[in-house]
C-alpha cells in the first residue's frame, strides 16, 4: 500500500507534504527548492502542468502527508476515488 498524489496538485504544487514526510519519498519533476523559489516569485505559471509524486517503493504508509495537502490531492491507493484512478499509473510511471 502507498499514497497517491492526484492531478489536483497540478498548479498548486504545495510542498508542505514534503516537509512532513519522514522518509523523503515525495518528489517532483524539479527540485523542491526550485518549486519554492517559483512560488516565492509570485509567477507560478511554471507550475501549471507539474505535480508532486510519492515513490511507492519508499513510502512507509504513515499518512503524514495527507492532512498537509491544501487541495486534498493525496489519497491512500485503496481509497483513491474512481475519477483519479489514472493517477495510480502516472505516479508509478514517474518513478520508472
Amino acid at each position: 500500500m502507498t499514497f497517491i498524489i492526484t492531478e489536483d496538485c497540478c498548479g498548486t504544487c504545495d510542498t508542505s507534504c514534503v516537509d512532513v514526510c519522514p522518509v523523503d519519498c515525495i518528489h517532483g519533476p524539479m527540485p523542491v527548492e526550485e518549486i519554492r523559489d517559483i512560488q516565492a516569485s509570485g509567477d507560478t505559471s511554471a507550475l501549471d502542468d507539474i505535480q508532486l509524486y510519492i515513490d511507492p517503493f519508499i513510502c512507509i504508509d504513515c499518512g503524514a502527508c495527507v492532512p498537509e495537502c491544501p487541495v486534498e490531492a493525496i489519497f491512500d491507493e485503496f481509497d483513491l476515488p474512481e475519477e483519479h484512478s489514472h493517477s495510480l499509473e502516472s505516479n508509478a510511471e514517474f518513478f520508472e
